[in-house]
């Protein structure tokens, strides 16, 4: 529970507006970040709003997880126009920096590369920062990037169009001979708004349009959501509801993290595992439609809880049906991991240091290969993760070998926990209602999707509405890593290095 008057809450809870201070200098309000990320805290979130009035200027606010702790630090400091960037000393700022200039206009001075994280990300009745100061920000095209020159230096560009159904990324590669010294990546081609679709709600559409924020991860994102909300609420989630929704978490965490390994599998030409995970994915998938008839979860998690239950003939059936499946998975995926080939293709491939990967705050698979530990399942858990998980899974290597060994332990970790949780259901109801939003508070939910940790800020105004909504998925933080990895390596590693990381392209175009 948060003492009155503290900055500082834990996963899934609010701090009223009223008892969170304003820093007027942002010199005060840097040297608390700096304090903060001395203790290896980490920053989740970091966005705008504006503040009060037209020409009050705006609120910045930071969140920063203490993950030694369990708990969450929050910041706020006033500003106008401009702030001194950040970004130079705390890389982990540098998208979410761009973000704020491209949404309201604020100017990050000294930014190192102003560029727009998306195309057409401008809110609503404000205007960029290049439109704001033409003659300061000249705005940059599309196709402005980093560019190296001299003999033998040649740029490969992919995208944004793909052969298949992936969305649209561009990625430019600066290269000598087959050597990538620079890669950049564009994404934000597609930009759905959503965040701004948000203010005013909860709507009726708020819980389709968050489960479409990355459709491979829609359990994570409405159980993000939902957390929001029954925090600004006051409401108290039934312990069966908890259950049920871990268990749908569990079950996409596993359909993506098989389907992954099968994707590499099928990237070095390895066509048994790939051909026996695209299977099993299938397989998982099944199961959650077995859930609530949707294969990704949809419908499935609402505020105050759960819109299915299983019952005790689902509950037989499910475990029935995971037996099979866990024991072709375990085969699959040792006939992988015991291939001398395999692991020689692997090893060795888009290695990125720890301190890399610290410095970019990056999260999930991708951080863990580094040896960083970041999962909210153990740091800042809620629900059954509480009593249930205990494994902290890190490697070492950094390389996509490693990437691939941490979810094949998180594969046997996520099947573990669902033979647990379906053979010990709570009873109780499924469902609570929620009653009216708490007026001007701000809530903070962490929820670790396959990826990583999805996270959701919202704040609400004195009509009890969403005046912010702030949506970081995994891939926010994770794409500069896939940059990095490249770094010296061979340009025709670049579909395996970046299946490792398989990152979303409309989790970061919101």
């Amino acid at each position: 529970m948060r003492k009155k008057g503290s900055t500082v809450i834990q996963n899934g809870e609010l701090i009223p507006l009223s008892e969170l201070p304003t820093f007027n200098a942002w010199e005060d309000f840097c040297e608390r970040l700096f304090s903060e990320l001395k203790r290896q805290a980490r920053i989740v979130a970091f966005f705008a709003t504006p503040a009060g009035e037209v020409g009050e200027g705006f609120d910045v606010f930071a969140v920063l997880a203490r993950d030694r702790n369990s708990n969450l630090a929050v910041y706020r400091v006033r500003v106008k126009e401009c702030f001194p960037s950040l970004a130079s000393s705390i890389p982990q700022l540098h998208l979410f920096e761009r973000e704020i200039a491209e949404q309201y206009g604020l100017d990050p001075v000294d930014h190192p590369w102003l560029k727009p994280v998306r195309f057409h990300g401008v809110w609503p009745g404000q205007e960029d920062v290049w439109g704001r100061n033409p003659n300061r920000h000249p705005r940059i095209g599309e196709m402005e990037f980093y560019q190296v020159e001299g003999e033998e230096v040649h740029e490969v560009a992919v995208g944004p169009v793909h052969a298949g159904v992936i969305e649209p990324g561009h990625f430019r590669f600066q290269c000598h001979g087959e050597k990538v010294m620079h890669l950049e990546i564009s994404l934000g081609y597609q930009h759905r708004g959503v965040e701004q679709l948000l203010i005013g709600g909860p709507h009726p559409l708020s819980g389709m349009q968050l489960e479409a924020v990355a459709g491979d991860s829609t359990v994570a994102h409405m159980t993000a959501h939902s957390m929001i909300i029954e925090a600004l609420s006051g409401c108290i989630v039934p312990p069966r509801a908890q259950a049920v929704r871990a268990i749908g978490l569990e079950l996409e965490r596993l359909a993506n993290h098989v389907g992954d390994i099968g994707a590499l599998a099928g990237d070095i030409g390895f066509l048994p595992t790939a051909s026996f995970c695209g299977r099993l994915r299938g397989d998982y998938l099944n199961m959650t439609a077995e859930l609530c008839g949707s294969r990704f979860g949809r419908g499935l998690v609402r505020p105050g809880g759960v819109l299915f239950d299983i019952e005790p003939e689902l509950t037989e059936r499910l475990l029935k049906a995971l037996e099979p499946v866990a024991r072709h998975t375990a085969g699959a995926l040792q006939l992988f991991f015991d291939t001398p080939s395999v692991i020689s293709r692997l090893e060795g491939t888009g290695r990125l240091s720890r301190s890399i990967a610290e410095d970019l705050g990056l999260v999930g698979v991708a951080a863990k290969a580094c040896g960083v530990p970041r999962d909210s399942r153990f740091f800042h858990p809620t629900g059954m993760y509480k009593e249930l998980f205990e494994e902290l899974i890190t490697d070492e290597t950094c390389d996509v070998l490693a990437r691939a060994r941490v979810r094949n332990r998180e594969i046997t970790v996520s099947i573990d926990l669902l033979r647990r949780m379906l053979a010990s259901l709570p009873r109780g109801p499924v469902r609570q209602e929620c009653p009216e939003l708490q007026e001007e508070a701000l809530a903070v939910a962490l929820v670790e999707g396959w990826r990583g940790e999805v996270v959701h800020v919202a704040i609400t105004g004195a009509d009890k509405k969403f005046s912010r909504y702030k949506i970081i998925d995994p891939s926010f933080h994770n794409w500069s890593g896939l940059a990095m990895a490249m770094r010296d390596e061979q340009i025709s590693d670049f579909p395996l290095c970046n299946k490792s990381f398989n990152l979303s392209y409309c989790g970061v175009d919101l």
